[in-house]
């Protein structure tokens, strides 16, 4: 992976996600260098959700209310179906999400983390992928939905599942030393 040195990194969660789509981004993206926060809408401990139960907490580093887009390269978005549902309802994470899109910052979700981008209005007009069960919201949210491990488009990062851990966090990396991309109208 890409030394990411001196770039700074949120990963936005609540309770519910995807324990690998969590952990193995932050760990990668970390041991590449950078700083990475994992935010949450309260702070103390999130709890995680594996496979098909409950998983383990992970420390919360800073609360949403805490932190500004300003002060980090990327987002990203893990996914499991608990955890983006929660989120999408919540302005303040929406709003987050949002700022780090029309700051040409990288924006990357995996797994059912796309319904994020479905509510924020990113997913319009752009090439992504996500879970299956997804497939349909973000079609209809006017994206060009792709049956691809990863898709990036103009430093937009979507990965489908956490068996495409290492080629998302490789994007993710890839994205964020390109530095702010300037997009074209979808």
């Amino acid at each position: 992976m890409q030394n990411l040195q001196g770039k700074s990194i949120a990963i936005l969660a609540t309770n519910g996600f995807e324990q690998s789509e969590l952990e193995v981004p932050r760990d990668k993206l970390r041991g590449a260098g950078a700083t990475v926060h994992v935010i949450s809408l309260e702070p103390g401990r999130i709890k995680g959700w594996d496979k098909d139960d409950w998983g383990n907490p992970v420390d919360v580093d800073r609360t949403l209310d805490s932190v500004s887009a300003d002060d980090y390269d990327a987002i990203v978005l893990p996914g499991g179906q608990i955890n983006p549902d929660l989120l999408r309802v919540e302005q303040k994470a929406l709003d987050f999400i949002s700022k780090f899109w029309s700051d040409n910052k990288t924006v990357a979700a995996i797994c059912h983390a796309p319904w994020l981008l479905v509510e924020t209005g990113i997913a319009k007009g752009r090439k992504m992928t996500s879970y299956p069960s997804v497939k349909t919201d973000v079609i209809n949210a006017g994206a060009h939905w792709q049956d691809s491990p990863v898709v990036t488009d103009q430093g937009l990062v979507t990965s489908r599942n956490p068996g495409d851990l290492d080629a998302f966090c490789e994007k993710i990396a890839e994205e964020i030393k390109e530095g702010r991309h300037e997009r074209r109208a979808a």
